[in-house]
């Protein structure tokens, strides 16, 4: 067996701290809060690393795009409706920062369920015991009757159901995606696979209206797509539908010629997974696209942030002392 003696460090090179390089410098610190900070300083304030860097580069990316009328784009699962960020969301409707948003068929559910009734989310293993989980006669009677009359008019799911929530006024529609996309004229499109909703499973559902009104709305979010050029596209909850439909409407839109390039993407979620990594902040970015960021957290969180971070720049208001 070799034998080892100690390694002798009395000629190893050295090079002084002050003149060295390091990737983390105090004037990246964060500032503790005051008691009477607004909100804009707390922002200001954030540690200029990693997570709270992103979140706030995003803000001012998006808040740039809006000022200069680029196309800002949301897909989102229903995750954030059943977690109370939907304000959040129409306040950044009626600021004009999203052209549009596309949601898939269970944000219709739970948005209509707030509007109805101001309250959602089935317990759903409690009702799988009997089978009543997802049989709301109210829910999905108005969500299918809204479709049928859109249908007849030339509407896409989206349109059909604010409408629907608006005009018909609910309870609770200013705290509807829906019914305040309507009133706020911001397009929301639908993107359903068919058996996925529980209003597919009611007698008032017409799979023909189903699928076709899904299919205008894709048509409608595919010619957004085609005007992102120098704008953003966030993905949000979504882990597989809204990346999906994303990656075929980019692709559609360069296919007629449209050139979509210079955008960023953003991906919001508690976990990256494999259709919003790939579709959204890495296929997209090299082919055309220049930066996708991943601000990871729960929705409930980051969605406050990133929209009072949005707001402050649009206001340029900033001061951390």
């Amino acid at each position: 067996m070799p034998s080892f003696r100690e390694l002798d460090l009395s000629k190893v090179k050295t090079k002084g701290l002050l003149d060295s390089k390091r990737k983390v410098s105090v004037s990246e610190f964060g500032k503790p809060p005051r008691a009477d900070m607004s909100l804009g300083e707390f922002l200001d304030c954030l540690p200029k690393t990693l997570g709270a860097k992103d979140l706030l580069e995003v803000a001012k990316r998006l808040a740039q795009a809006s000022r200069e009328g680029k196309t800002i784009i949301m897909g989102m699962g229903a995750h954030p409706i059943k977690v109370g960020v939907t304000p959040f969301l129409i306040e950044l409707m009626a600021k004009g920062v999203f052209s549009l948003i596309g949601t898939n068929g269970a944000s219709m559910v739970h948005d209509v369920e707030i509007a109805l009734a101001g309250k959602t989310s089935e317990d759903v293993a409690e009702g799988l015991k009997d089978g009543s989980f997802g049989f709301s006669k109210d829910t999905a009677v108005f969500i299918n009757e809204a479709l049928k009359e859109g249908f007849q008019k030339g509407k896409g799911a989206g349109e059909a159901l604010g409408e629907a929530i608006w005009e018909e006024g609910l309870p609770f529609r200013e705290l509807s995606l829906f019914g305040m996309g309507y009133r706020l004229k911001v397009p929301i499109t639908v993107h359903m696979a068919i058996g996925t909703d529980v209003f597919h499973m009611h007698p008032s559902a017409d799979g023909t209206v189903l699928g076709e009104m899904s299919y205008r709305d894709f048509k409608k979010f595919a010619s957004a797509v085609a005007t992102l050029k120098g704008g953003a596209y966030l993905n949000v909850g979504s882990a597989v539908i809204m990346p999906e439909v994303f990656l075929k409407a980019l692709s559609l839109a360069r296919n007629l010629g449209h050139d979509v390039t210079d955008f960023i993407t953003v991906n919001i979620d508690l976990y990256l997974h494999y259709r919003p990594r790939e579709n959204v902040l890495q296929r997209p970015t090299q082919t055309g696209g220049q930066k996708g960021y991943f601000l990871q957290g729960h929705h409930e969180l980051l969605i406050p942030l990133l929209t009072a971070a949005i707001l402050r720049e649009l206001t340029n208001i900033k001061k951390c002392e």
